[in-house]
């Protein structure tokens, strides 16, 4: 049973978080861990209370989204989205869910990763993509960038191009190179009217601390 604390954080599902937070990631990776699934629980529900939508089946998916770890720099990261749909479904069946609200949580998070390039179609579904991409927006997501980054061992930068403005970009071996080939790329991707309106804001933070980090270089 997890800590009061921990399934408080997740009002108003804390009977749900109670079943399932202890599938919500395997991995010792510190930007997919339980803080992350916190954080992307409360950017789902500021989205949810706005536009709508199941709320319980919100909360699953995202509890589950990340049950499947799968590093940056695996050949099977496309599929890791599928991987966590697939073990979801088999979760939540031993929890006696319907079939329709299985099919529901599990589409959602097959289709909230970036890599999977797979449409949401339900409003959970957009609202757990949402949810997720600002997480990898703003000041976490510089964090989480350069964390990462340094647990692929990439370099911070090319001292001698840092901007990548004679050579093609490489975000496997500098990591600001992942702010124009990825983060910068997000924010015109949202789902939801609600979703827009906050990654917009984050949007300009990250451009922000990029140009900060430019000039202190």
């Amino acid at each position: 049973m997890p800590p009061d604390d921990i399934v408080k954080a997740f009002a108003p599902f804390e009977t749900l978080a109670a079943t399932l937070v202890g599938h919500a990631t395997d991995s010792d990776d510190g930007s997919h861990d339980l803080a992350h699934i916190l954080r992307v629980i409360r950017n789902a529900m500021r989205i949810h209370e706005a536009e709508g939508g199941d709320g319980r089946v919100l909360a699953a998916a995202v509890l589950l989204h990340d049950c499947v770890a799968v590093e940056k720099n695996s050949p099977l990261r496309a599929q890791a989205s599928r991987l966590a749909a697939d073990k979801a479904r088999g979760i939540l069946a031993e929890q006696s869910w319907s079939a329709a609200d299985i099919d529901a949580v599990a589409h959602a998070i097959e289709t909230h990763s970036f890599s999977a390039g797979l449409p949401p179609v339900s409003l959970e579904a957009k609202i757990l993509q949402d949810a997720d991409r600002l997480d990898a927006i703003g000041m976490v997501g510089a964090a989480r960038c350069f964390y990462v980054a340094g647990r692929m061992r990439s370099a911070l930068y090319d001292p001698f191009d840092p901007r990548a403005e004679v050579r093609a970009l490489d975000d496997r071996s500098f990591a600001i190179d992942h702010f124009a080939a990825k983060l910068f790329k997000l924010a015109d991707g949202f789902q939801t009217p609600t979703g827009q309106a906050i990654a917009a804001e984050r949007h300009r933070r990250l451009e922000t601390f990029l140009d900060l980090f430019l000039d202190e270089i």
